[in-house]
């Protein structure tokens, strides 16, 4: 070994590269599976505006109201409160997944180009 290695580098190419034929790095990773956010956003949201149409043209109202007026109303508030909803889901899913995450080992794998650019 050269004064300039460093022990656990022999074997490896000057320019970061590993040599063929030495060992593939091998490195140890968490594997979860994590929820997206804006798709139970928007889920939330859809069902409170369902929600928001249910209670102003399914159930008997006021005859003073317009039916479209109280679910315009309705409908900011239902709406705001499934996008809360569907955010509560999505963390606690999300602690969930933490929970359950798997440990696993993966190793580099040459590019199929490295071989050929060199001479």
């Amino acid at each position: 070994m050269s004064s300039h290695e460093t022990p656990g580098t022999a074997g490896n190419d000057p320019l970061g590269g590993s040599v063929p034929g030495s060992t593939p790095e091998r490195r140890e990773v968490t594997v979860r599976r994590a929820p997206k956010y804006v798709p139970f956003l928007i889920l939330g949201a859809l069902v409170g505006v369902v929600a928001a149409a249910i209670i102003a043209y399914a159930l008997p109202g006021d005859a003073s109201y317009d039916a479209s007026s109280v679910f315009g109303f309705f409908m900011v508030l239902c709406a705001a409160g499934g996008v809360i909803l569907g955010a509560a889901v999505a963390l606690v899913l999300d602690r969930i997944s933490v929970r359950r995450a798997e440990r696993a080992v993966v190793e580099s794998a040459p590019d199929a180009g490295d071989g050929a650019n060199r001479a």
